[in-house]
């Protein structure tokens, strides 16, 4: 979970965008709900090399150096992250790693990073089968390690050769698709694969949420505990969605388990929003400790598509520790409709299956004993009203997700909705564009057991 620089402001960001945000991380409450690692995403380094072939400093937009601003990150409990590419140059065309790994990984650690994003621009053509990016991409990866620093490795070779095949071997995460970009289902020429297509030899850029989703849920059983599938950062607070859009985008990503990496202007953000990005019930489901990723147990076409000719309603579900479940119902279509599922369909479609045979509690994620109001919101983002005053604000260091789950706390637990009993059925009304994300947990059993004889 973080913020990176590149969605809002390109190439053209400094040391004042970075202290602008980073102190908003702290002052709106984003680095104690997890939101802790600031990328430095490309343009930090100059193209040219120094004579030893060492990466030289973009003093003009650093002046204060890299290291200065990587300590005062640290200092405010913040994670420095570096950028570069497995290629001669960065998509920005400064230096890239590729060959110069071990002395990239040095200065690097030097500096103090603590997570590399490693892109696959100019790669000189070192790509075509997942052996070659595979072994691209693991200098890099060793290179790290050796450094004796803990360094998050985050592979963003937009799915070419299909990471998700090789990349747990030695990175973090690893990234599915091209570039995403601002919209709930716009077809984009620069993102010429369709969503079923999840095996890209043309990533491309200008990818839609539903484009990138629909790769995801092509592949949501290759993400695990240490390697993630990277569906590319959130565009909650940019403006090219509605509320109901934005709340689809975090949900779908927090349910697939992609890293949670902001790519906005956190001045500039609205307090529905904000409200969006701090919801603790989605970022508990996000950071649960089970790991799973949601998978799509329906997916139905819909009359009412909207303008781009996209019209699904999906149905997606993931087990999550302690035995709870999380579903969400996904409603593509041009209209508001009421979405209907039973448990046998929930857990796979298999009629023996155990869990539909148990009752559940339903709770609502979006519910409003959970989603802080606009009127409080607005407060945190003026400066009248401290987060930790907030009645909808989560503090992650002061208690974890999983004390407060084991508490039944209504902030991540969500609002209760009602009890579904056995082989019954869960019904929500989803609107627009949007989703009903849901927590189930079993209900305990009330028989006592026999003493024995």
């Amino acid at each position: 979970m973080g913020w990176d620089t590149y969605n809002a402001y390109g190439l053209d960001y400094n040391e004042t965008v970075l202290k602008v945000n980073s102190q908003l991380l702290v002052d709106l409450g984003f680095r104690d709900l997890g939101y802790n690692v600031i990328i430095l995403d490309d343009n930090m380094q100059l193209r040219q090399r120094d004579a030893k072939g060492n990466l030289q400093e973009n003093k003009k937009n650093f002046p204060s150096g890299l290291k200065n601003i990587s300590n005062d990150f640290h200092a405010a409990g913040l994670k420095f992250g570096v950028y570069s590419s497995a290629g001669r140059y960065t998509c920005g065309q400064v230096a890239g790693g590729l060959d110069h790994e071990v002395a990239d990984a040095t200065w690097w650690a030097g500096l103090g990073a603590d997570y590399l994003k490693y892109d696959n621009c100019y790669n000189e053509g070192r790509s075509g089968t997942p052996k070659i990016s595979y072994d691209r991409y693991a200098v890099m990866s060793k290179a790290l390690r050796d450094t004796g620093r803990n360094i998050t490795f985050s592979l963003c070779n937009w799915g070419d050769d299909k990471p998700w095949e090789w990349g747990g071997d030695i990175a973090n995460s690893g990234r599915i698709s091209g570039d995403i970009y601002d919209s709930f289902s716009r077809s984009a020429p620069q993102c010429p694969c369709g969503p079923d297509e999840y095996y890209c030899q043309l990533p491309g850029g200008g990818c839609s949420v539903m484009n990138i989703l629909g790769k995801a849920a092509n592949i949501a059983w290759k993400s695990q505990k240490g390697y993630w599938n990277d569906l590319d950062m959130l565009e909650v607070g940019n403006g090219g969605m509605t509320y109901d859009e934005y709340k689809t985008h975090f949900s779908m990503w927090a349910g697939v388990k992609s890293p949670l990496i902001m790519g906005n202007k956190l001045n500039k953000l609205s307090p529905q929003d904000y409200a969006i990005l701090i919801n603790p019930a989605v970022l508990a489901l996000s950071q649960d400790s089970d790991g799973s990723a949601m998978v799509r147990r329906r997916r139905q076409s819909v009359d009412d598509k909207d303008e781009y000719g996209f019209g699904e309603v999906q149905v997606w579900q993931c087990g999550l520790s302690g035995g709870d479940q999380a579903v969400a119902f996904l409603n593509g279509g041009n209209n508001t409709r009421t979405i209907t599922s039973d448990l046998i369909e929930i857990f796979g479609g298999i009629p023996t299956e155990d869990k539909a045979a148990k009752a559940w509690r339903v709770y609502d994620l979006w519910g409003d004993a959970t989603v802080m109001s606009n009127a409080e919101a607005g407060r945190i983002l003026n400066g009248t009203l401290l987060p930790a005053q907030a009645s909808r604000y989560f503090n992650r260091t002061e208690m974890s997700f999983e004390e407060a789950i084991d508490r039944n706390m209504t902030s991540v637990m969500g609002t209760y909705v009602n009890t579904v009993g056995a082989f019954g059925s869960i019904s929500a009304e989803v609107p627009r564009h949007g989703t009903a994300l849901l927590r189930l947990r079993p209900v305990k059993s009330q028989m006592r057991k026999r003493d024995e004889l």
